[in-house]
């Protein structure tokens, strides 16, 4: 007599769902991007070959070129999947509910806040620096990326003065890109100096940017 083999945490008589082929795919594209943040995070840019990826991920390299044609297509489709992931920690972390001064500082503190936690932000410092240098075609996806950072900035610089808790002369632009270019320098000195104390720079960071961007006593009820 056959005995039928429970799964564990499902009750008794019922077996798992089969996934979809698009269920497989999305788990399968899901794999080889970790794995190529992990990859360039531990071993830098040139260490990341399809066939050490694949191997990562535990799937052939046929399958990394099968979805991503190339090795730019592999670290674009990355690029934008960690511009994805942050935008969804902003929204789970409230950052559009909050007053624009707010809502800067809380989008410094959260980045800076997880810059030692996050392979993945590590991954593409890394991926950025080596585009630089190599005059690589991928600076323009960078370019891309940074620009709706920018723009987000922007839009929370402009609500600010809105509601009067930003200084009304400051620029929302160049503000923006200047808090932009702050977490970026950061991110590229952790790189080169791992042990920095970020929780130190994190708050002065915030008593800074609040102090610069805060009206003053004589032009708060200009």
């Amino acid at each position: 007599m056959s005995e039928t083999l429970q799964v564990p945490g499902l009750p008794p008589g019922l077996t798992p769902a089969r996934r979809t082929q698009a269920e497989r795919s999305d788990e399968s594209g899901r794999r080889l991007l970790d794995a190529t943040a992990k990859v360039v995070a531990e071993g830098g840019v040139s260490a990341a070959t399809f066939e050490a990826i694949g191997r990562s991920a535990g799937y052939s390299r046929g399958l990394a070129t099968q979805k991503f044609g190339s090795k730019d297509g592999l670290i674009e489709a990355l690029i934008a999947d960690l511009q994805e992931r942050q935008a969804q920690m902003l929204v789970l972390h409230h950052i559009d509910d909050r007053p624009g001064l707010e809502a800067v500082l809380a989008y410094v503190d959260l980045y800076l806040s997880h810059l030692r936690e996050e392979q993945a932000t590590r991954a593409y410092f890394m991926l950025l620096a080596g585009a630089v240098a190599d005059a690589s075609p991928l600076r323009a996806a960078f370019a891309r990326t940074h620009e709706a950072v920018k723009a987000r900035l922007a839009e929370l610089v402009m609500r600010g003065q809105a509601e009067g808790g930003i200084r009304r002369e400051i620029d929302p632009q160049s503000a923006a890109l200047m808090v932009g270019g702050l977490l970026l320098g950061l991110s590229v000195q952790w790189l080169v100096d791992p042990d920095i104390d970020l929780d130190a720079i994190r708050r002065t960071s915030l008593d800074t940017l609040r102090l610069a961007f805060a009206p003053g006593p004589a032009t708060e009820h200009a």
